[in-house]
């Protein structure tokens, strides 16, 4: 049996496993390692009964990822909601898990994407999000590197550079998206900083230490998001902030700029500013640039276009903005802003509506809607 073949049994072992009680994304990630599995065996062992194997291989590996998940999550109880300053006090093997899936036999994306899903728990969907690209492609693109690994022994750990690129995608889905691992990446990034000086690691520690102290005041009672400029600065965590400004002091020290240092810088910049009004946006425009040109990342560019409209006015946010391809996410929700703060309150509501439909979790969504509905209703007295 061809992979075509195989694949076209997909929604009915599909639907064996959510009958079984399995929901639906995680049995679709079950299906497809049952997938991977098949081709790696049948060819020399084929089964009588396909649809048969395929449902107790995939049921397996539901149960296997559903016990990996919870033993997660019973870690991540284990860790405070705002994480201890100082050094990590005990190490598990979970940082070594993050090295070994960052396998020298995938490539840099595959190995991410890999140790997402397998020892970060993120969803396929979720990865795709990350990466800006469909769910399908992810989902093919993990099969691959599973595909890969399969009978290859873990034995030579990936390099730092891969972990921290996974340890950052963890934090940012823990901090903006529908599960919470930015306690569990900033402790990993701890034990991570504790065994090997690098600034790079360095940096992905401040960064996190930075935007972590504004967790308790991006979101007010009722859940919705409340923007920077909007924040009750009180509330910010300022013993996160000093250590965090304290580590990007240090590893910017040594003169070896990467990406995560600049990010870093920028979350300081933030930190500084008393109030919204004091930011120093002119400083943060000069960290973009630097940025971009250690990334030359999209997103990187689309949020430098926000910096240049507070610094330089709207106009020069806008005229920055329209050198991007408007498909990025969250462009038209830039755009939306930019055109508000120029007074252009029309464009503005069709912008923030447009971005609502395309807004990656709820919270978001709602967020986008109220200030669509704020401007309407603004324009309509």
């Amino acid at each position: 049996m061809d992979e075509l073949q195989l694949r076209s049994l997909t929604p009915s072992v599909l639907t064996v496993l959510v009958r079984r009680g399995a929901d639906f994304a995680a049995a679709e990630d079950a299906v497809q390692d049952a997938l991977v599995e098949a081709l790696r065996v049948w060819a020399a062992d084929p089964p009588r009964d396909a649809k048969g194997w395929l449902v107790t291989v995939a049921w397996r590996k539901f149960l296997d990822a559903t016990r990996a998940d919870a033993a997660r999550r019973r870690r991540e109880d284990r860790v405070e909601q705002e994480p201890a300053p100082g050094p990590a006090p005990a190490v598990d093997d979970t940082l070594q898990l993050y090295f070994l899936c960052a396998h020298p036999s995938l490539t840099p994306a595959s190995a991410v994407a890999l140790t997402l899903r397998a020892v970060g728990g993120l969803t396929t969907r979720q990865i795709a999000e990350a990466y800006l690209v469909p769910e399908a492609t992810m989902a093919q693109r993990i099969s691959r590197a599973k595909r890969t690994v399969s009978g290859v022994r873990f034995d030579r750990p990936g390099d730092v550079a891969t972990v921290l690129r996974v340890l950052y995608l963890v934090f940012n889905e823990g901090y903006s998206g529908d599960v919470d691992l930015a306690a569990e990446a900033i402790r990993l990034t701890r034990q991570l900083a504790a065994r090997i000086d690098h600034p790079e690691v360095a940096g992905l520690l401040a960064l996190m230490l930075l935007h972590h102290a504004r967790r308790a005041a991006r979101t007010a009672p009722d859940g919705s998001l409340v923007p920077l400029a909007e924040q009750d600065r009180g509330r910010w965590d300022t013993q996160l902030i000093a250590e965090g400004v304290r580590v990007l002091q240090a590893a910017l020290a040594r003169d070896r700029l990467g990406e995560f240092q600049a990010q870093a810088a920028i979350a300081a910049l933030h930190a500084d500013a008393l109030t919204a009004g004091e930011t120093d946006w002119v400083q943060i425009v000069e960290w973009y640039d630097e940025l971009t040109r250690l990334t030359d990342s999209p997103v990187v560019r689309l949020n430098r276009a926000v910096a240049v409209g507070e610094a330089d006015g709207p106009r020069a946010g806008l005229a920055a903005l329209a050198e991007l391809d408007t498909s990025l996410p969250r462009h038209a929700a830039v755009a939306a802003y930019l055109h508000e703060r120029d007074g252009d309150l029309e464009t503005a509501a069709r912008l923030y509506a447009e971005a609502a439909l395309k807004a990656p979790n709820l919270a978001e969504r709602d967020h986008l809607t109220r200030r669509a509905a704020r401007l309407n209703a603004g324009r309509s007295r």
